[in-house]
């Protein structure tokens, strides 16, 4: 399957409790931090979900 490198490029203050929540289900932590991820459809959701506040790469195996 494909993998998706997820790096968060904006500070959770402000945002929902909800949209935090997905960030820290996402392996997130704080500024600049990346996970590799395989690529499935609830994972897209969640990104979805947080597209303000991340940035998603396609990773080449």
């Amino acid at each position: 399957m494909a993998q998706v490198k997820i790096t968060l490029t904006r500070s959770l203050i402000g945002y929902p409790k909800d949209q935090r929540a997905t960030v820290k289900a996402l392996g997130l932590t704080k500024i600049r931090t990346s996970v590799v991820k395989e690529d499935c459809p609830a994972l897209r959701g969640m990104i979805h979900k947080v597209e303000h506040m991340v940035k998603v790469e396609e990773v080449k195996a």
